[in-house]
């Protein structure tokens, strides 16, 4: 750009006046005149003066150095724009969840609150991600605190070297019995997600209200569109959700917990029993964009992208690492190892490593032991304590389910320990929310007090609240698998006319029926690996 049109386009920018730009710069009218028309330059003086007044170089003025596309480069108006950064993907603005997560883990930090609240409380900028960065180091180095009693490997060995076997009854199933399992998993997880997911985020006291004025508490079937009022969705706080209602839907709608379950058949066709958590993360890649990932997942997802490959992926900048979104995922390896909790375990260790540590991944490998066992026998504390047997009984999430067990034993009603809960996990803090050991113990609560129903189970997970289409779907998968299709219902099956929506890459619409068919080759060790 010629020094001519540079210096007009500067003083009309400025909102300046031929006259007040002459008398800012010591010059008169018609010097200015003359510069702005190119019949003269101005003298080097004035050149070092105005690019010092409107903060540019003089080479730039001159036309000598870089281009101004190269000079913005240089500039602040090529910064990401961190305000507008989704939490899930900007450290600074997590720093509230990284500090509980730290004190839980027992790291040695407490003294250092008021820092992470003084950083956490500046505006979003490169400032506070470069201080939010020297908090990530800080925390890497922190040591335990002395008297911490729980010991939670994140590595494989580690964990199991913790564990404790339980004896699981042979029970030799017939192609059919088994076929009927897993048609009963697929929909039992796509219903118990579709009960939950209109009411996912609405904080526990606003669901009982709600369903108490719909006229379904306790807990008994589908919220349905046509009965919400505005003033329902008033006191929920733009928390209900607007679709994926039983009496709305043309199939099953798109739902993360509902992904996982065909993205790991995904997974299976393509790499087989022995995948690596390398192929996890390629999977993820190329069959989903990164908005469909939430929380600890699309941390790791961008890790995956910035070249971090598991178990670096779960553990750089994740302040949501024991969070529930690995306990969601594991629901097909119960699927295709029944009866075999070992292996479906180590796969769901294998899936869950790439963006959870600790007890976000034992409660992956419980979820999908609870379901390899659940195809093999009808004991609910059977399908309990066969999941429980992959999680370190060192740890926090063993700790609390056998508490809740011992409750369940000793007469504690479900509504009594359903309180206890909230007194220990917030529901109205997204960390206690969304962790994953309140949600592993509503699990556990809905399987016990369910006794074997499979409306009331689901019913019982979702009608507590906390990540509610979450643990309807784990449950639902549970049950489903225990008591075949034929033990769900019309009632429950028939919104979801055997489709099920997924935002996978050359997936789509899923046919439920075919899944189930898939499912059964892979048992039968044919991988049917066409893509």
């Amino acid at each position: 750009m010629a020094i001519s049109t540079l210096i007009s386009a500067l003083r009309k920018k400025a909102k300046l006046s031929e006259q007040e730009f002459a008398e800012l710069f010591d010059v008169s009218e018609e010097t200015l005149s003359d510069w702005e028309s190119g019949a003269k330059e101005p003298e080097i003086r004035h050149v070092v003066r105005i690019a010092k007044h409107f903060r540019i170089s003089a080479d730039r003025l001159l036309g000598t150095g870089m281009t101004e596309e190269k000079e913005a480069l240089k500039g602040n108006d090529m910064m990401p724009n961190y305000e507008k950064l989704p939490e899930w993907e900007l450290y600074s603005k997590s720093l509230h969840f990284e500090y509980m997560q730290c004190i839980e883990e027992g790291l040695d930090i407490a003294q250092y609150k008021k820092l992470f609240d003084a950083i956490g409380a500046l505006p979003a900028n490169e400032y506070k991600e470069r201080m939010a960065d020297v908090l990530f180091d800080f925390i890497c180095h922190a040591d335990t605190v002395e008297g911490y009693p729980y010991v939670e490997p994140s590595d494989l060995d580690g964990i199991l070297a913790l564990c404790e076997e339980y004896p699981l009854k042979d029970n030799t199933l017939t192609e059919e019995e088994l076929r009927e399992k897993i048609r009963g998993a697929w929909y039992g997880r796509i219903c118990g997600c579709l009960l939950g997911k209109p009411v996912e985020g609405v904080l526990c006291d606003d669901l009982t209200r709600l369903l108490k004025d719909t006229g379904n508490y306790p807990m008994t079937r589908y919220i349905l569109n046509r009965e919400l009022t505005p003033e329902m969705f008033e006191y929920c706080h733009g928390r209900l959700q607007k679709k994926g209602y039983a009496d709305v839907i043309e199939c099953a709608p798109v739902d993360d917990d509902t992904n996982y379950v065909a993205l790991a058949q995904v997974l299976i066709r393509k790499h087989g029993y022995d995948f690596r958590p390398s192929h996890v993360a390629q999977i993820w890649m190329e069959r989903q964009g990164k908005n469909a990932y939430c929380t600890a997942e699309r941390i790791a997802y961008c890790n995956f992208i910035r070249g971090l490959r598991p178990p670096y992926s779960a553990m750089h900048k994740n302040s949501y690492r024991e969070w529930i979104g690995a306990q969601i995922r594991g629901d097909y390896f119960g699927y295709i190892n029944p009866g075999n909790p070992k292996a479906a375990a180590d796969m769901a260790w294998r899936d869950a490593s790439v963006s959870h540590v600790k007890n976000g991944i034992y409660g992956e490998m419980f979820a999908s032991a609870m379901i390899a066992c659940a195809a093999v026998t009808d004991d609910i504390e059977d399908i309990i304590r066969g999941g429980l047997a992959y999680v370190p009984t060192t740890s926090r999430l063993y700790e609390k389910i056998t508490q809740v067990i011992e409750d369940y034993k000793n007469g504690v009603g479900f509504y009594e320990a359903v309180e206890k809960l909230k007194t220990e996990y917030d529901p109205n803090n997204s960390h206690g929310w969304t962790h994953t050991i309140p949600n592993a113990a509503i699990v556990v609560l809905a399987l016990l007090h369910g006794e074997g129903d499979f409306g009331k189970s689901i019913c019982r997970a979702v009608e507590v609240g906390y990540d509610t289409d979450c643990n309807g779907a784990t449950v639902g998968s549970i049950i489903g698998i225990r008591n075949g299709y034929s033990g769900i219902g019309d009632v429950w099956t028939a919104p979801t006319r055997g489709k099920l929506a997924t935002s996978i890459f050359g997936v789509g619409i899923l046919d439920i029926e075919k899944a189930v068919e898939r499912t059964m080759k892979h048992i039968a060790g044919d991988l049917d690996n066409e893509d």
